[in-house]
């Protein structure tokens, strides 16, 4: 599995709704957790790196930009 690149405030697309209905997430803390921020009701959660890694769908920079997947540069 390929590690995301993630930075303060990026935007994470998450899998599975919050109980709210929310997907996305900001991001809010880095390291071995990762602080999220729901994007709906602003609740707050933190997940261990890799669960992070496994439950994201699609990944976005601040603005709401499609951040490229990590080895999406690479031909087959």
């Amino acid at each position: 599995m390929a590690r995301l690149d993630l930075a303060l405030d990026d935007i994470v697309q998450l899998r599975k709704p919050h109980p709210c209905g929310g997907y996305r997430w900001r991001v809010t803390r880095l390291g071995a957790d990762i602080g999220l921020r729901c994007m709906t009701c602003e609740h707050k959660v933190m997940l261990p790196r890799a669960t992070v890694e496994q439950r994201t769908k699609a990944h976005f920079d601040p603005e709401g930009q499609p951040k490229p997947a990590p080895n999406a540069d690479k031909a087959p």
